[in-house]
């Protein structure tokens, strides 16, 4: 019984002679009704809107655009308990554009290298490098879909990926072309690293300011850490360990008001980039929402015989299960830029339209954190601070900019649209509704 199959279009791409890609595409507009293990699809394949999602780990590179972005959060799909089989996601973002999910780099979820010494050396550059090679390979294969309009858009540290491969398609398909077959509007990230500094310090202040450490912990982090520089001293370190360790409890800090997965154990050791000088195993993910044990049940799904039969994927019968998370890629990851700002300026002095939006309960990335950093773009405000309804209630806030919209989704943790789904869907249809300068957001305290 494959629910999905049919729904997700998988293919293997080459991005480089050893590298093989792994991605899903669902096509916009579908009606499913499932009889006997039946299922009618009918999908309007001439949709304007294209958006391609990349995720990755908020504390470092290395986690699956599938996994999380397709099975937990937008996809058509959620995976029941235990794996048993998948449930129809009512709001998805699949019934506004088609989506397309990419596995990145080699080494994340059924991505694979022949070279295993690839994965030691992989990083931002060649990240982009690589994810951009997909896409002009995809779009030769797929020519039906060039010039659609093309958005870009991911979670956590895709923060880096989403503008460093927007930059790439800007320099080389883009710029002085009159009609472009990847016909690039603008960027969405969510929750996203931005930079080191204003990261770090927006975190320590988030940490203290909603009552998750000491007021002693609070200035021993501050005093002992300089988050200018890319790795800390042991002090630092220390410092950050222990508050995570013994202050924070036994929370979910990617969503710190909801429960946490009792299901399995899970690693606890929060990661600050610019505090460690070793490298740190990512935490697990599980996220807190409706189900915070959703991540064990994609796990379980997607190593599943029959499932990556029906994907087409794993087809070389790789030696180890699908995980989430890829331990090895983090803890080799070669180069990471300390701050997204230059590039971000780039690319709103080229035109496109871009929202950064943040869960603000979110302690991994907080809002504080990206608040920061736009700040200190420089950017010249449009449209003060206001509040977006939807059933009565306040959904978020919001803060325009030339260029750039900051948006706030209310009591969403990391991964909005799992945490807040109806309203993480009235983000993404505002989005796409919305002009270079004005949220289309619903500011009527009756909308609904």
């Amino acid at each position: 019984m494959y629910e999905a199959c049919g729904l997700l279009f998988p293919l293997f791409s080459s991005a480089s002679p050893s590298i093989l890609r792994y991605y899903f595409f669902t096509v916009y507009e579908l009606t499913i009704s499932i009889l006997e293990a039946a299922m009618e699809i009918r999908f309007d394949v001439y949709f304007c809107f294209l958006i391609f999602y990349i995720f990755s780990h908020a504390i470092g590179p290395g986690c699956s655009s599938i996994a999380y972005g397709a099975m937990e959060e937008i996809g058509p799909f959620k995976a029941l308990p235990s794996g048993t089989g998948l449930a129809k996601n009512h709001y998805t973002w699949n019934k506004l554009a088609n989506l397309l999910f990419l596995e990145s780099p080699a080494g994340v979820g059924f991505s694979y290298t022949n070279t295993s010494s690839d994965l030691n050396t992989t990083g931002d550059n060649q990240t982009a490098r690589d994810a951009h090679t997909f896409l002009i390979k995809w779009f030769r294969r797929f020519p039906r879909y060039k010039g659609r309009v093309f958005y870009i858009a991911g979670e956590s540290y895709a923060g880096h990926y989403v503008p460093q491969l927007a930059k790439l398609l800007y320099e080389k398909n883009i710029r002085g072309v009159k009609n472009p077959d990847i016909n690039l509007k603008g960027l969405l990230v969510g929750n996203g690293v931005l930079d080191n500094y204003y990261d770090n310090v927006g975190l320590i202040e988030y940490w203290w300011d909603h009552a998750l450490i000491s007021d002693a912990s609070y200035r021993d982090i501050l005093a002992g850490c300089d988050f200018h520089k890319e790795n800390g001293s042991k002090t630092c370190t220390h410092y950050i360990d222990y508050a995570f360790e013994y202050e924070l409890g036994d929370i979910d800090p990617y969503s710190i008001y909801t429960p946490v997965c009792q299901d399995k154990p899970q690693s606890r050791r929060l990661n600050i980039r610019a505090s460690a000088e070793s490298p740190v195993s990512p935490l697990r993910r599980h996220l807190a929402g409706y189900d915070p044990c959703l991540g064990n049940y994609a796990e379980i799904y997607f190593n599943r015989p029959d499932v990556q039969k029906a994907f087409h994927a794993n087809t070389t019968r790789i030696s180890y299960n699908w995980t989430g998370c890829s331990n090895v890629l983090f803890e080799n990851w070669k180069d990471s830029e300390f701050s997204m700002i230059p590039t971000y300026k780039e690319l709103i002095s080229a035109g496109l339209k871009i929202w950064l939006f943040s869960g603000d309960v979110d302690a991994v990335v907080p809002v504080t954190g990206t608040r920061y950093g736009v700040g200190h773009m420089n950017l010249t405000e449009t449209e003060k601070w206001f509040s977006w309804y939807l059933d009565g209630q306040v959904a978020g806030r919001c803060q325009v900019f030339e260029g750039l919209s900051l948006v706030t989704v209310r009591n969403a943790g990391h991964e909005v649209p799992y945490t807040q789904p109806r309203r993480g869907y009235v983000l993404i249809k505002s989005f796409l509704a919305s002009n270079h300068t004005t949220p289309l957001l619903p500011r009527n305290k009756t909308s609904s």
